[in-house]
């Protein structure tokens, strides 16, 4: 369009017919403005977009029709409008990312071009060309926020083409895969393949993706250093109008971590998390698979129980997690008593349990057993303390004592047990003769937990003789035993159960009750007043209540407190939690008197005596049972009966059998004495009878010993 033509089109403010049709076939949004910024002319392309009739804006000032606010909103000054620029400087402007409003009131962002119009060289209006950009800027805003996306997402992204090289990828891949993005252009997706997944995996995944266009999975790549790592990995097929495959898009998803944490979980749910060990659940399926494989070889295998001897005194003296440490030790010397083709599982409190697999003969399994013991045997230092323990041992063999699992580990138990029964510290191999004792130890703990209610357990009383004048000053209750069918069952086979099962707090109150009561009928018959010593295990002192157990039994019996003597061995007090000393602190408040049962076969040191209030020691049987032949045994005994009276405490000398023995200990100055020379175990009855009369038991002048 010439000048001349614009120029009598915007004065007349008429169109010709050319220049209307020009205007109609422009590609763009057109209208004009006079020199004071009225509306002069639209073309059909500027009323669609605007809303506007031509007639409702011819005349009118454009500005304050179209284009009145900034792109924040706030009101646009006329002066200021950049499409009048081009008629106060009379040079073409441009416009990008302004508004424009439409008659109904709505907005829309456009670019705009607004061209002065001249008339014999002054400007006499402008035609503004415009385009409605806002759905172009939209879409360039999200491109923008999905190439930040794309940019700064978690999640590995891949675009290859429709033959699978790669043509971008974002940052998070780099970290993924360890290549870099030039790195990976223009290469093949086959690049990240690696060996984890069989030939078919990766067919059965294509043929998925061309069925369906997407393909989810977990799959394992090949990262640049060559290691294998999990991927959750979303492919999909872009495909064009025709429906023809134009890119792939790939999003990884490192599951690694998740990988990770399931480890982790299958490891809690298959290892003690204490020591690190297969648990109780996989010893069970490691024995299972072991044995599949030793059937299918006809190779032998040994199943081995070790439990900790006494461990409990270390929990109860020094605290669970003294004890924690010391289990994590005793673990990691197991770990190296045996093959690394064996299994170690600890399968709960200090028992573990092991499998050794392809032994050449059933006695190998007693040399790893020794070797156990061995490793055992050295001190162990805990937070500053050497400390020792040992373990007793059971084995079967497989296939002589089972066949499964639970043959196995049954009589490997059953074995152990008897290992236990057998002093501690040492192995046993499974016999058919155990199961037979077992058996007849479990009916024995069944009769013993009845035994209370259908009064078969009764006391008997040894007398406790003073050396000096060889009269009766106490008695040692016993508890016995006599089984309705068994007849009397020995001390040593029921104290040792009721002990492990606990049965022992129940037998011990009752054994304490009676003594008390038969001993008060003797003082009210008698008149005389005998002190009475009752056995403390230290499963008894553990209990809080004990010390108040005692304090009723004495309230509900009567008997003074300074006529009851408690007797523990050194065991108890040495090795005993802190709650010991209370008790015992709250018992030497009542009057009641502590004495030390079996001194030195223990831990043999008066030191920790200064902690507690002990009134008396017992020597052992075994001290005295080679006096006066054996000098060791005398200068012992002489030194037992100085260092505790310097420390005010009296001595008993227990298991004197012999006159020279009496006469020894007269002459080293011990208190008491307690044994076959004066009288075995006798019923109260016997004591009472005594009781009633003045005679000493035995004068120390007699030369063979007088049984009441």
């Amino acid at each position: 369009m010439s000048d001349p033509a614009s120029s009598s089109m915007c004065a007349s403010g008429r169109l010709d017919e050319c220049s209307r049709v020009l205007l109609e076939a422009a590609g763009q949004a057109l209208y004009g403005v006079d020199r004071a910024g009225r509306t002069t002319f639209l073309n059909g392309l500027a009323v669609e977009a605007l809303g506007w009739r031509s007639d409702e804006l011819i005349g009118r000032p454009h500005h304050t029709a179209v284009h009145h606010t900034r792109t924040d909103g706030t009101p646009y000054p006329r002066e200021d409008c950049p499409i009048e620029a081009a008629l106060r400087e009379g040079r073409v402007h441009r416009g990008d990312g302004e508004w424009f409003w439409r008659k109904d009131g709505t907005r829309f962002e456009v670019e705009f071009t607004s061209t002065p119009l001249r008339e014999r060289g002054e400007v006499v209006g402008a035609v503004v060309a415009f385009r409605d950009v806002t759905e172009q800027r939209r879409a360039e805003r999200h491109l923008r926020q999905a190439a930040l996306v794309f940019e700064h997402m978690p999640e590995g992204v891949v675009i290859a083409d429709r033959h699978g090289r790669i043509e971008s990828s974002n940052p998070a891949l780099e970290a993924i895969t360890g290549y870099t993005t030039a790195e990976l252009a223009g290469r093949g997706a086959d690049l990240l393949r690696s060996t984890h997944h069989a030939p078919p995996f990766y067919r059965e995944l294509r043929a998925v993706l061309r069925a369906q266009g997407r393909w989810q999975g977990e799959i394992w790549i090949r990262r640049k250093d060559g290691e294998v790592q999990p991927e959750w990995l979303s492919l999909d097929a872009l495909r064009d109008d025709r429906g023809r495959v134009i890119h792939y898009v790939g999003i990884f998803t490192d599951v690694s971590a998740h990988h990770e944490v399931k480890r982790r979980l299958h490891h809690l749910a298959y290892h003690d998390g204490l020591t690190g060990l297969p648990n109780r659940r996989l010893f069970a399926d490691r024995l299972d698979r072991a044995l599949a494989q030793a059937r299918r070889s006809r190779a032998r295998l040994a199943v081995m129980f070790i439990d900790l001897d006494r461990f409990k005194h270390i929990n109860d003296a020094l605290g669970h997690t003294t004890g924690d440490r010391m289990l994590g030790a005793v673990a990691e010397r197991l770990r190296h008593a045996v093959r690394d083709n064996d299994t170690i599982a600890r399968i709960g409190g200090d028992e573990f349990t092991v499998i050794l697999s392809d032994l050449a003969l059933p006695l190998a399994a007693g040399a790893v057993a020794r070797k156990i013991l061995r490793a055992l045997e050295r001190p162990f230092t805990i937070e500053g303390r050497e400390l020792y323990i040992s373990a007793s041992i059971g084995i079967s063999t497989y296939p002589e004592d089972g066949e499964d699992r639970e043959a196995l580990t049954r009589k490997a138990d059953i074995a152990m047990y008897r290992a236990k029964e057998l002093g501690r510290n040492n192995y046993q191999a499974y016999s058919r003769q155990m199961s037979e004792h077992f058996r007849r130890r479990v009916a024995l703990e069944h009769d013993l937990r009845r035994a209370l209610e259908r009064d078969e357990l009764r006391l008997l009383y040894q007398p406790l003789v003073e050396v000096r004048s060889g009269r009766i000053v106490g008695v040692e209750a016993l508890a016995r035993w006599r089984h309705p069918t068994l007849g009397d069952v020995p001390p040593s086979t029921f104290i040792p159960i009721a002990e492990e099962t606990g049965l022992i707090d129940r037998i011990g109150a009752w054994g304490l009750l009676a003594a008390c009561r038969e001993a008060g009928t003797w003082s009210a018959a008698a008149g005389k007043e005998l002190r009475v010593a009752v056995n403390v295990s230290a499963h008894q002192l553990r209990d809080i209540d004990f010390a108040a157990l005692v304090a009723q039994v004495l309230e509900r019996t009567g008997m003074a407190p300074n006529r009851l003597a408690l007797e523990l061995t050194e065991s108890v007090l040495a090795g005993g939690p802190p709650q010991h000393r209370a008790t015992l602190e709250a018992l030497g408040r009542m009057g009641v008197e502590i004495t030390i049962d079996d001194f030195g076969t223990g831990y043999s040191a008066l030191s920790y005596l200064k902690r507690f209030a002990v009134h008396k020691l017992k020597i052992d049987r075994s001290f005295v049972r080679d006096i006066p032949c054996d000098a060791n045994d005398r200068a012992l005994a002489s030194m037992i009966i100085a260092m505790a009276h310097a420390s005010n405490m009296r001595v008993t000398a227990e298991g004197v059998e012999r006159a020279a023995q009496l006469e020894f200990l007269r002459q080293a100055g011990c208190d008491e004495a307690q044994g076959f020379l004066f009288s075995a175990p006798v019923e109260a009855g016997r004591i009472a009878t005594w009781c009633a009369s003045e005679a000493c038991l035995l004068p120390v002048h007699f030369p063979t010993p007088v049984v009441l």
